[in-house]
Formats: C-alpha cells, structure tokens, sequence
C-alpha cells in the first residue's frame, strides 16, 4: 500500500500567484490599448538617437546642452523643411499629372489596347468589375462606405502623430542624459561601471544602426531618382521617394521597391523596364555587401540569420514598425547576452584558483 502525499499551498502563496497573474493581463491590456503611443515613443527614441551624436558634438566643443539641442533640434526642422520645399512641388505635380492620365488609362483599358490593354483583352476586367459594381454597387467595390471620414481622420492623426513625435524626440533630447543617471544611480554603487559600459554599447547598437538606416536609404532614394530621371520614366522623384521609404524595411523593403518602380518601368517600354531591373539588382548587391557592412559592421554586429530572424518575428509582431525595431533589438539583446557570458566567465576563473588554495 503506497502512502498517499498531500500537496499543500499556504493562501498567501496562491494569493500571490494570482496577483502576479492579474497584473501580468493589466500591463498587457495598458500596452495593446496604448499601442499607437507606444510605436510613436519608440519612433521618437530612434529620432532622438540620430540627432543626438550632433547634439554631443557641439556639448563637447563647449555649447551648453540646451543651446546644443535647439540648434541640432531646429536644423534638422529646417532640412526637413528645405527638403520638402524642394521635391514637395515635383511631388505634387506629379501626382497631378498621374491624376490627370488616369482617364487615359482607363480608356486604354475599356478598349483592350495600350500597354494596359491587355488587362482587358486577357482577363476582361472591366466585365468583372461591372459584374462586381452589380453585385456590391460601387462603395463595395471600392470600399468608399465611409470614405471622407476615414480620410479626415487618418489626416488628422498624422498631424497628432508627427507634432507628438517632434515633442517627444525634443524632450529626449533635452532630459535624456537625466534619465539615464537617474537609473543608474538605482543601481549598486559597485554594478554601475558594468551597466554603463552596457549602456553605451546599446547606445552605439541603436545609434549607428538608426544612423545607417537612414543614410542608406536617401543613398537609394538619391540614385533612383537620377536613374529615373536619365531614362525619362514618368514621376521619377515621387518614385524616388518610394524606393527610400521602402528601403528603410529590412530585407524586403528594396526588393519591394525594385517590383513596384521597375513594373512601371516595363509600362513605359520594354528597354527602361529591363535597365530599372539591372540597375536595381546592381544597387542591391552593392548595399548589401558594401554599404550596410560598412555601416552596421562596427555597430549592430549581427550574424545574417539572427537579421532575418528578428526581422521576421518583428514583423510579425508589429508590422512595418516591428521589422524595422527588429535589428536594434536584436542588437541590444546581444549586447546584454556578450556581457553576462563576459561576466560569467570572470567568475568561473576566480572558483577555479580559489580550490587549490584550500588544499
């Protein structure tokens, strides 16, 4: 007969479990419904870290921080302005002219001939779209139910989104190094040279990989504006501007670029559509093994299947915003793990000699 074992748990414990898990759903509740605020402090912390090796250029050359932000924080405000004062009009011509040629794409299409003629001729796509037109009526197919409000709404956050953004990336700016001692010094007095010295390498992680990104992608922008522009393609700087935001999604993103402005390429004649091809297969090798090692190689230092990986999975998790935090992550994450094995290793050394002292 085998004696039966009673398991006992005090009320205080189960208590305790129970706590842990309903702050657990709390904190996941906070967070999915403050989301969008979230993705706009961690857009804001990447701005922060670009700008802020210029605000340490001028602090170490004597300006005081505040001094230094303002100049950095409104320099960056005036090239931002001077940029779209620049390329806004050709945009906005642009997308005019692209708006006007439309009614002639259309009528290409309903007539079967044209570059675009052949969506009707092979798949009869307007018959498939009146059928659809019957079917839903015209704001089915178009999804136009609530078209305006959608609009006005998603204008208006835009607005909400960048103006909170540029605030918060001021007030990092600002209060940054602040905060940053302020942790510290909840630390162990003897700890906080390690964390420091973590800290800094997370710093240059997310720093030089934020930096890079965006150097890398107005280099692609820049030379697909100009290889548009010598093959004569239609909206070349609006393409452009495409190829570097798209280019700013790891892995992906310039492959997506390449379909999308070489496709229109192929619309204009065979010849540019086959030139865009080249050139952006060219482009592609040469940011890959020579731009984005000579970037990141010193900074984010992560193996290619760690990239995908963290890639993957941030997609996954946040979309576009969670592809592009992937990398910095991951490279933060790294810089951590390096330095508890470091630290672990130092350990083991001093248990070893310590043994035959006691024999």
């Amino acid at each position: 007969m085998t004696d039966e074992r009673l398991v006992r748990f005090r009320p205080r414990a189960i208590l305790s479990v129970i706590g842990v898990l309903l702050a657990v759903a709390v904190v996941l509740e906070v967070v999915w419904v403050t989301r969008s605020v979230i993705i706009w402090v961690l857009i804001a912390l990447f701005l922060a870290m670009a700008l802020n090796p210029a605000v340490e250029f001028l602090v170490n050359r004597g300006v005081r921080r505040g001094h230094a932000v303002g100049i950095v924080f409104v320099g960056a405000i005036l090239l931002i302005v001077g940029v779209a004062a620049t390329f806004v009009p050709t945009l906005v011509r642009e997308v005019n002219d692209f708006a006007d040629a439309v009614p002639g794409y259309i009528n290409d299409i309903t007539s079967g001939r044209g570059r675009l003629g052949f969506l009707e001729r092979d798949y009869q796509i307007v018959e498939r779209a009146r059928q659809a037109i019957a079917k839903s009526g015209v704001g089915g197919v178009l999804g136009l139910s609530n078209t305006a409000l959608s609009l006005t709404k998603s204008i208006l956050n835009a607005v909400v989104a960048v103006v909170t953004i540029a605030f918060l990336t001021l007030f990092m700016l600002l209060e940054g190094p602040a905060w940053v001692e302020r942790v510290y010094g909840l630390l162990p007095e003897p700890s906080r040279p390690r964390w420091r010295k973590v800290g800094g390498d997370i710093y240059r992680t997310v720093g030089g990989y934020v930096t890079g990104n965006l150097a890398i992608s107005l280099i692609a922008g820049i030379t697909s504006t100009i290889v548009l522009l010598v093959l004569g393609v239609p909206y070349a700087v609006a393409l452009g501007l495409v190829v570097a935001i798209l280019d700013l999604i790891p892995l992906a993103g310039a492959t997506i670029a390449a379909v999308i402005v070489s496709a229109i390429g192929f619309l204009q004649s065979t010849t540019t559509g086959i030139v865009l091809v080249i050139f952006f297969v060219l482009y592609q090798q040469l940011e890959n093994h020579v731009l984005q090692p000579l970037v990141y190689g010193r900074t984010v230092q992560l193996s290619p299947l760690i990239v995908l990986v963290a890639v993957l999975m941030g997609a996954k998790l946040a979309g576009v915003i969670g592809a592009l935090g992937a990398i910095p992550v991951a490279g933060a994450i790294q810089v951590v793990v390096l330095d508890w094995l470091e630290h672990r290793r130092q350990k083991v050394p001093d248990a070893g000699d310590a043994a035959p002292a006691l024999d």
